[in-house]
């Protein structure tokens, strides 16, 4: 059995947490220790916003049973109405990850059955001593950026491979069926995608998307290669006519990288667009069929390095 770093942090603010408000002899102390649980996320900036959201979502509990428990009792009647009204409130006010938490210290509230000042304070010091302590455990953080790196390469390393088959392809009678591999590699553009977003949410000043947005790039990528195979099946054409477009999927797997613009590779699909339009007419409605779908494919290319080209323009 694994234990991950999350579990042990959980598991020591936890403990930590309970330590504390059991030194400082507050009541419920043990719910200090749940609230610590609940409140270590999977970064920094989220267990900081949960933080906040647990506060928010406490001093609108506190004032809503107030009223409540002094209007109906303290009965589980008056507790019910409370969750009634609380409920709809925290979805309103998107607090609805706090809304177990703080019925848990409003139930102190109705055991107590009174909300006097130290009461109150009680509760605050557990949310504190809970989230505070939460807070602490997440300020280490594993940094994923080599990870999210070595993700790039492999993503790379597949669509390069994709482009060659593609180009191998062309001329086959029994085409590969290339849709699986795009598949394969859209579930690891969101795993890495995903490796991004939780880097740069451990990042407590510096707002640099870049990965993030890589992978997205990389996806509309490798969605137009599967509109293209798509088409391509459908394609039955002398090689003579598929000879430009072999070359550049051929060159571009072989130059496709992270650093590669994609300028020149515009430069060389508008001359072989260019030389599409200057050859003769289809002769019957097959071949020309078969050279729109051609024409089709070489278009949604053009829109592959496109995505590249306007990617590395905005870094």
């Amino acid at each position: 059995m694994k234990i991950g770093l999350r579990t042990i942090k959980t598991v020591v603010a936890c403990f930590f947490a309970l330590i504390i408000a059991q030194q400082l002899e507050l009541l419920y102390y043990t719910a200090a220790g749940i609230i610590a649980i609940l409140s270590v996320g999977n970064t920094k900036k989220s267990s900081l916003n949960t933080g906040i959201s647990r506060f928010v979502s406490l001093a609108i509990a506190t004032a809503l049973a107030a009223v409540i428990f002094n209007l109906v009792g303290y009965t589980p009647l008056g507790f019910t109405l409370y969750l009634v009204v609380f409920i709809p409130l925290t979805v309103r006010f998107s607090l609805t990850d706090s809304i177990v938490v703080t019925s848990v210290l409003v139930t102190h509230y109705l055991l107590e059955q009174n909300f006097g000042w130290e009461l109150i304070l009680n509760e605050i010091l557990l949310m504190a001593i809970g989230v505070g302590v939460a807070l602490l455990s997440n300020l280490y953080m594993p940094n994923l950026e080599k990870k999210i790196k070595q993700e790039q390469e492999t993503i790379e390393v597949h669509v390069r491979q994709l482009l060659l088959d593609m180009a191998d392809d062309l001329t086959r009678t029994d085409k590969e069926d290339l849709v699986d591999s795009c598949d394969i590699l859209l579930e690891s553009i969101d795993y890495g995608q995903r490796q991004a977003r939780m880097h740069q949410e451990n990042q407590w000043f510096e707002e640099n998307w870049y990965y993030e947005k890589y992978f997205i790039m990389r996806r509309a990528q490798v969605r137009s290669l599967r509109e293209m195979i798509l088409i391509l099946k459908q394609i039955q054409i002398e090689e003579a006519w598929v000879a430009d477009l072999r070359i550049l999927l051929t060159t571009a797997g072989e130059t496709l990288s992270e650093g590669n613009d994609g300028v020149q590779m515009l430069r060389n699909i508008d001359l072989v667009m260019e030389s599409y339009r200057l050859k003769p007419l289809p002769k019957n409605r097959e071949e020309f069929e078969n050279r729109a779908r051609l024409f089709q494919c070489l278009q949604i290319f053009k829109n592959f390095i496109e995505l590249k080209a306007e990617f590395t323009m905005q870094q």
